[in-house]
């Protein structure tokens, strides 16, 4: 596998110690994952759609998009967000909230694509 950019929707600053944020589009930041064979490189970006009345799903991906992330990773997906990420050919990933982001990396669980 080649070279890879995931986004891990994520509740705070704490890179590799942090966890997984519950709802994608609602999440307080994300955790940027650059792996490169066995290296990794991170960096956390504040979510700046959280706090949108409406179209948070697609302020988020946009976002996502201008940073060149193919992954993502969330506790859970909203349906429009869903379709757009799809329509956008995004990797997708859900996993348990709250599991640590060095899990998610380590364990390879954003290669478990829901489409």
């Amino acid at each position: 596998m080649g070279k890879v950019k995931i986004a891990i929707a994520t509740k705070g600053h704490k890179g590799l110690a942090d966890e997984v944020a519950d709802h994608f589009a609602k999440a307080e930041t994300f955790t940027l994952a650059t792996i490169d064979g066995k290296r990794v490189h991170l960096e956390v970006i504040e979510n700046s759609a959280a706090n949108l009345p409406r179209g948070r799903g697609r302020a988020v991906i946009q976002m996502l998009r201008d940073k060149v992330v193919n992954t993502v990773v969330a506790g859970e997906f909203g349906v429009g967000a869903l379709a757009l990420l799809k329509q956008e050919k995004f990797n997708v990933s859900k996993v348990q909230a709250g599991m640590k982001v060095s899990d998610v990396i380590r364990d390879g669980l954003y290669k478990k694509r829901m489409f």
